[in-house]
């Protein structure tokens, strides 16, 4: 049986690289100091194109280091969790299950001096040094056990880190939490929800957060499937679809249901058509007693581009999928996402959609100076269905209503870009546009340098390999 999610760019690479000569096409701008990192699935050892879920690969991070004009180095590197580490050390990694052999395969941020690989779910996050070898598991200092998020919100002007995290075991509760930028846990609060849903992000604005509880929801009978010996998946699966929802799952039933989770267990969330879509709105020092609940069109979102307060109202542009997870088990490709404005309107107590652009379109991205605040411009990657790359660029103006798009060309396929300012205090695209570009004829990837002003290209960077279909990533600078 074919699997999309493991051909083409999607196929994973066999090789760690470190590169310390490489070509540039271009000029390479002196204000950037820093790295550019990316994050995504990368599975080390074989697996089964029936079961393997795009989500469930081992992770794999891909770094450019920048500076003085020059590009220094070109390193990607497995994320060694103990499975990862075993395998490469040439040792049998089937003693270690559960949720340490699930790779932090989303997300790659700098903070509070470290590096840190994300992912979600209740699967662990790892620090990395700078040089993107594993340092070991990362809970801010003992602060924060458990699981965490793959997309955490910077505070512009706090440094914070605010984020919402999800796992099965919790029940009906997820967690938003505030981490200091020092890097440690200042408060969490536990949210009730509608069951157990997949909360991949949330919103931030100045003064609220923004939960996006949606119905693709924890599967009890797809986990017990693959993680439960079969003379237990019966009472398994009733002990789990009775508390999943209602009460936080005991540690021995999450522990049972967690066993074989893998590149080769697939997902155990789908689309639930009963379940409520609704959008909840908390005061950022509020409690779950505070949060108001607002019904919207039944839909999937992954990721929010922006969000901020507008008087009375809130305003949410998000990537808005049609459904997740219903009939495509594989990876996300349930119809074309559509670039959509939410407005929900506190004192009238609803949600006004309205649809702002109907191209396939993913990975949204804004000025990170503008996280949680009133916006000009945002970018977004063009998708062929709700995965796949396509070949361009869109710029947003939410001002002019209007949109640039910048091609690529001859099959060339561009994954998430980021915007980095060229000052502190500079324009909102007065700056570059950073990311991987893919290209097919060469079996290569480069990472390619717009000015985010004319989406003309400023420079590329030539790496010696692929960098595959993958998630998400940040331009990280030197302290």
């Amino acid at each position: 049986m074919g699997n999309k999610f493991l051909e083409g760019n999607f196929a994973p690479v066999s090789r760690e690289h470190t590169v310390t000569e490489l070509s540039v096409t271009g000029r390479i701008p002196d204000f950037l100091d820093g790295r550019y990192l990316r994050n995504g699935p990368n599975p080390l050892s074989e697996v089964d194109p029936a079961a393997y879920h795009w989500f469930m690969g081992d992770g794999m991070v891909h770094g450019v280091r920048l500076r003085d004009g020059k590009a220094e180095w070109y390193r990607n590197r497995w994320v060694r969790n103990p499975a990862v580490a075993a395998t490469l050390a040439g040792q049998d990694p089937s003693r270690f299950c559960g949720m340490e052999t699930l790779g932090a395969n989303t997300n790659v941020i700098g903070h509070a001096g470290k590096t840190i690989a994300l992912v979600e779910a209740g699967a662990p996050i790892y620090e990395l040094t700078d040089e993107l070898d594993t340092v070991g598991r990362c809970d801010f200092d003992g602060t924060l056990p458990g699981g965490y998020t793959a997309h955490p919100k910077r505070d512009p002007r706090t440094g914070e880190l605010h984020a919402v995290s999800y796992f099965f075991g919790m029940g009906n509760k997820v967690q938003y939490s505030v981490i200091d930028a020092e890097g440690r846990v200042r408060r969490t609060v536990d949210v009730e929800v509608a069951g157990s849903p997949m909360m991949h992000d949330f919103s931030l604005t100045e003064k609220h957060v923004v939960f996006y509880d949606l119905p693709v929801t924890f599967n009890a009978g797809m986990a017990v499937a693959t993680g439960v010996p079969s003379a237990l998946r019966t009472p398994a699966k009733l002990v789990v679809s009775a508390m999943v929802g209602k009460v936080r799952v005991p540690d021995p039933v999450t522990a049972m249901m967690a066993r074989k989770f893998g590149p080769n267990s697939g997902l155990p969330y789908r689309w639930d058509p009963k379940y409520p879509a609704r959008v909840g709105v908390m005061p950022r020092e509020g409690g779950n007693g505070d949060v108001r609940w607002f019904d919207v069109e039944p839909c999937y979102v992954f990721h929010p581009l922006n969000a901020y307060d507008d008087g009375d109202s809130i305003v949410l542009e998000v990537v808005r999928h049609p459904k997740m997870f219903d009939r495509e088990l594989h990876g996300p490709d349930e119809g074309s996402p559509t670039l959509d404005r939410w407005t929900v309107d506190l004192p009238a107590g609803k949600v006004v959609e309205e649809r702002l652009d109907d191209r396939g379109q993913e990975f949204p991205r804004v000025d990170e100076r503008l996280v949680g605040r009133r916006h000009r411009y945002g970018y977004a990657v063009a998708v062929d269905g709700g995965a796949g790359p396509g070949g361009a660029l869109l710029k947003h103006d939410f001002h002019t209503g209007s949109s640039e798009e910048r091609a690529f060309g001859a099959g060339r396929q561009p994954g998430e870009f980021v915007f980095v300012p060229c000052h502190e205090d500079a324009a909102e695209d007065d700056g570059v546009l950073m990311g991987f570009v893919h290209d097919p004829a060469t079996q290569r990837s480069e990472l390619t340098l717009l000015d985010a002003g004319t989406l003309e290209t400023v420079a590329a960077i030539h790496l010696p390999d692929r960098v595959p279909n993958g998630f998400h990533g940040n331009w990280v600078e030197s302290a």
